[in-house]
């Protein structure tokens, strides 16, 4: 995906021909189960005792804006790190819940104070650019106690580049100091002349405290209980303050209400099913992020929790459905961040949309080029692409006629920058030895190859981005007959179809029975069996005729693992199933095959798809992550775990919205206020589901559907307006 690792060699090993922005691997980030936490422009990633042990190759901390605010924290109980009872984080993903007691406590050789005397209970929550944290203690004994609790802290202000693995050769400076008998602030003074700060405010104040430590001796009555707060912020500013804990509470979790408020709720027969939804949804809402455009959905935690183009767009394409108010901030968003000239270190070029932001040291003093960067070839046809979609949907002409200009602007990228040496496909090459040198949304170093495992090399055209592009003149032409401009409209759809024929044409591989995965500088199709062609599939452009051949190929066992669709076929000469990109199976790659697989009226490979994802899922605490390893499944075992893998991710978040829209083969079209069902299918382990709040229009609509067999019977349990109802089998 996003500039990430394709092998785990040790950062010390990387040369030249590495990837620049390889993630380093000296331990797994599954292995401590991360609690993790988000608002706004933060994140944290605790331990389950909700503490912050930075260990080498561990990504914990409580970051914004891209550096590392506070890299570590915990919690001791008279020298003694607490027993843990259970840790969770809410359903709606606003507060961590850490419930411990004390272990055996001893004092000169003898036990003091037996375990599980003292229940702790820490409760965290982000809100505002802070972390706020209640301790609370009690004393299940039938005497008192005394004892004490230390908090342990720090904060080394590292870049998130910087934790990924690479090497600096300078850095600013770091101190921190006591202020007062209730507060610690550590000071961080930029190479980009940024002063940055974290403040630690203690209430009440400690029995000691200093820049590193903070004390509580308690003396705790029998049944007696005693709490403190600590509220953690973090910025560019030294002032100190904020709401308190209660208040700051209430916001958090009346934001996270209000921005889901608007988006239909879904329920199925089956409750581990309902649990995979409830937690895809409420990931969605806890990465999607407020900016002045509206909600940005950021890509994932921790590496990639700021906003990139192609993730933004195709999590709000998962989320259309259920709510189109999501692809509307997106939008939005990347038009007020589109190219309008030429920048050879951000790639820029007029009329391209954005691949990623960042805000750290790193980014803003050019030691990364990610500051505002623009190296990915498939986010500009995919922002057309999302329009149109968008507007299907909503009928809001009054977005679309806002974002015509940008869409124009994107329209002329594809012709021109694109397509640079005017042979009709949309290439890409890198411009600056600092970007990334494979720019799809496979963009690790290797993941672009002939059969005989050789790099592609020179301007690269990739299969499904040619999809993309005809997928966006269709859709751009009926946006402009929308608009009133029906000799552009004609002229798109002539487009469309030149390319398609012109992809058949060059692309096919027929021995292979699916399409290249790329044409490398030489126009040498890289003759390799890998995902992509499912999106060509999702795209449209595929004829009828060969579409089955591409998703049975797709079905193989050197394709499809059993938990889903491999990034690269087993057979292939660079296949790795514990690969970035040369093997692995990603959640939102299959739900975009899939997706293409019901517009050509596949669903039995559809309902194989979602099964092999949800058994997947069943392993993994209810939540996708942004990848796993493509080893074929064995009986009595789950998926193994990829390494580094983001969890959440806003595209594995929204796969399983996007497999259900599928396999219901559900369109909401705004123009003829309808909702249809192209030949419904729910696998065996859903017997019936129920959409509430589905709005279209000025109208809400609320539906069953029941599973009989094969067939799909669509109930309508009631709803406000006049939306009408189709089932066509």
């Amino acid at each position: 995906m996003e500039h990430s690792p394709t092998d785990a060699i040790p950062a010390t090993a990387q040369t030249e021909s590495s990837a620049p922005f390889y993630i380093a691997a000296t331990a797994s980030i599954q292995e401590s189960w991360p609690r993790t936490l988000k608002h706004g422009d933060t994140f944290a990633l605790f331990d389950q005792h909700g503490d912050i042990l930075n260990a080498a190759g561990n990504p914990a901390g409580i970051f914004h804006q891209d550096t590392r605010y506070l890299s570590g924290s915990y919690l001791l109980v008279e020298g003694y790190r607490p027993l843990l009872l259970s840790s969770a984080v809410h359903d709606d993903n606003a507060v961590l819940t850490v419930d411990l007691a004390n272990p055996d406590i001893m004092r000169d050789g003898d036990v003091a104070i037996s375990r599980e005397t003292f229940h702790i209970v820490r409760t965290k929550f982000l809100w505002d650019g802070a972390c706020y944290e209640r301790i609370a203690a009690e004393n299940f004994d039938s005497r008192a106690h005394t004892t004490r609790l230390l908090l342990w802290f720090a904060a080394d202000f590292a870049d998130l580049f910087e934790v990924r693995g690479i090497q600096r050769s300078r850095r600013g400076t770091c101190s921190g100091e006591r202020i007062g008998s209730d507060h610690v602030i550590f000071h961080y003074k930029g190479l980009d002349a940024i002063d940055r700060y974290t403040h630690l405010q203690f209430s009440p104040p400690p029995s000691l405290l200093d820049q590193h430590h903070a004390a509580f001796d308690l003396e705790l009555a029998a049944g007696g209980r005693w709490s403190c707060v600590t509220q953690t912020r973090f910025g560019t500013s030294a002032r100190i303050g904020g709401p308190k804990f209660v208040s700051a509470l209430r916001g958090a979790r009346k934001e996270i209400r209000g921005q889901a408020s608007k988006a239909a709720a879904i329920s199925t027969s089956n409750n581990l099913l309902n649990k995979v939804f409830c937690r895809s949804v409420s990931d969605l809402y806890m990465l999607a992020t407020e900016t002045p455009q509206g909600l940005y959905p950021y890509a994932g935690i921790p590496w990639f929790s700021t906003a990139f183009g192609r993730d933004g767009i195709i999590t709000a394409l998962q989320m259309l459905w259920l709510d189109p108010n999501v692809a509307k901030g997106a939008l939005r968003f990347l038009a007020a961040h589109q190219a309008t000239d030429w920048d050879e270190v951000s790639e820029a070029e007029p009329g391209k949309i954005l691949h990623e932001i960042r805000q750290g040291e790193m980014a803003v003093l050019g030691e990364v080029p990610f500051r505002h960067y623009y190296g990915s070839v498939d986010s500009t046809p995919l922002f057309v692409l999302l329009a149109g979609a968008y507007f299907e949907r909503t009928g809001d002409k009054e977005t679309i006629a806002a974002l015509w200009p940008n869409i124009i602007a994107a329209l002329n990228w594809i012709d021109e920058c694109g397509d640079f040496d005017g042979d009709g496909f949309v290439e890409y090459r890198q411009r600056t030895p600092q970007g990334l040198n494979n720019q799809g949304w496979k963009d690790s170093k290797d993941c672009i190859s002939h059969a005989d495992g050789s790099l592609a090399r020179g301007a690269i055209a990739l299969c499904e981005v040619q999809a993309y592009v005809f997928a966006a003149k269709r859709h751009a032409a009926r946006l402009a007959r929308a608009m009133g401009h029906h000799d552009l409209a004609h002229s798109l759809d002539e487009q469309a179809e030149a390319l398609r024929n012109h992809f058949e044409e060059v692309f096919w591989c027929e021995d292979l029975g699916t399409y290249a995965l790329a044409l490398d500088g030489d126009k040498c199709p890289c003759r390799v069996r890998a995902s992509n062609a499912g999106h060509a599939l999702f795209g449209g452009i595929v004829s009828h005729a060969r579409a089955h051949r591409v998703a049975a190929g797709l079905m193989r066992r050197d394709a499809f693992s059993g938990w889903g669709v491999r990034t690269l076929n087993a057979c292939e000469a660079r296949y790795n199933p514990m690969s970035y990109h040369n093997g692995s199976v990603w959640p939102h790659d299959n739900a975009l095959i899939a997706a293409g697989m019901s517009r050509y009226g596949l669903k039995d490979e559809i309902l194989k798809i979602f099964t092999g994802l949800f058994d997947a899922v069943s392993h993994m605490d209810w939540r996708l992550p942004e990848l796993f390893c493509g080893f074929p499944r064995r009986t009595g075992s789950g998926p193994t775990l990829y390494p580094v893998a983001c969890a959440p991710q806003a595209w594995a978040s929204g796969a399983p919205l996007m497999l259900m829209q599928t396999c219901l083969g559900m369109n909401l079209d705004h123009a003829k206020n309808e909702v249809r069902f192209e030949r419904p299918l729910l696998p065996d382990f859903i017997d019936d589901v129920q959409i509430q709040h589905l709005r279209l229009g000025a109208g809400t609509i609320d539906l069953l559907l029941q599973r009989h067999g094969r067939d799909v019977v669509v109930h309508i349990l009631g709803g406000t307006g006049d939306i009408r109802v189709v089932t066509a089998n």
